[in-house]
């Protein structure tokens, strides 16, 4: 009986406790306001996937004899094959593929990373004329981008203090210092710039089969935004 009165008044303590932290949070003057910053970098990190495929056939071209063309290609472009190309699998060279009794494809993976644009068009011209066609952006970044997310966070920030004071300069008050405050992320910011590389990609790869011109790929600026969400004191 003495056990469950001790936890009877344990619980109305913590009870009381709550409701009087509650209350002196209700009790205080506050204003909740949202901030938003936002900007437009262009990538400078392009990563392109590219496949080869070794066909078991009579007039097929070892894959090593391909790679080997492939990279001496790409180090005429003055890219760093050591440090910029990777293989995608790194637990094995190639994979092997069996699609019919006879019919045996061997697979390599890579990913390439480059700067610009410009050089993203070279890369794809040159691994044309080697009929290498499997190739394609899987991404872009930016090297700084933690650095502008928190650039963004901090203009976030000052906007929303600007529209607290906004809001309470006219009415006599002065804001106080954050009791809260929150970001709000933008739910895959860059799903739809990603949608739209594949289609820009293969707009300009079928221009290079054509005339053997140089793509012109552009890539459009990736936006970096923040919202945060601050409740302010107010005096």
């Amino acid at each position: 009986m003495k056990r469950l009165i001790i936890s009877a008044l344990t619980l109305l303590c913590f009870s009381l406790a709550a409701n009087s932290q509650s209350k002196n949070f209700i009790d205080v003057p506050y204003l909740e306001v949202n901030g938003r910053a936002d900007s437009l970098v262009t990538p400078d990190q392009i990563y392109i996937k590219i496949i080869l495929s070794e066909k078991d056939s009579r007039d097929k071209v070892p894959i090593e004899e391909t790679e080997n063309k492939m990279v001496a290609a790409l180090k005429s472009l003055g890219i760093n094959t050591e440090k910029d190309l990777v293989i995608r699998d790194v637990m094995s060279n190639y994979k092997t593929y069996l699609l019919k009794q006879k019919d045996i494809i061997k697979v390599k993976q890579y990913v390439l990373k480059v700067s610009d644009a410009v050089t993203t068009g070279n890369v794809f011209l040159k691994l044309e004329e080697l009929g290498i066609s499997n190739v394609s952006i899987e991404r872009v970044d930016h090297s700084e981008m933690e650095k502008i997310r928190n650039i963004c966070r901090s203009k976030a920030a000052g906007n929303a203090k600007a529209s607290a004071q906004a809001l309470t300069t006219p009415l006599g008050q002065v804001v106080g210092p954050a009791i809260h405050i929150s970001e709000n992320q933008p739910q895959n910011p860059d799903g739809y710039y990603r949608a739209r590389l594949d289609e820009v990609v293969v707009t300009a790869f079928n221009t290079v089969k054509q005339d053997k011109t140089v793509p012109i790929i552009e890539f459009e600026k990736i936006k970096v935004e923040s919202v945060v969400n601050i409740t302010f004191m107010i005096k």
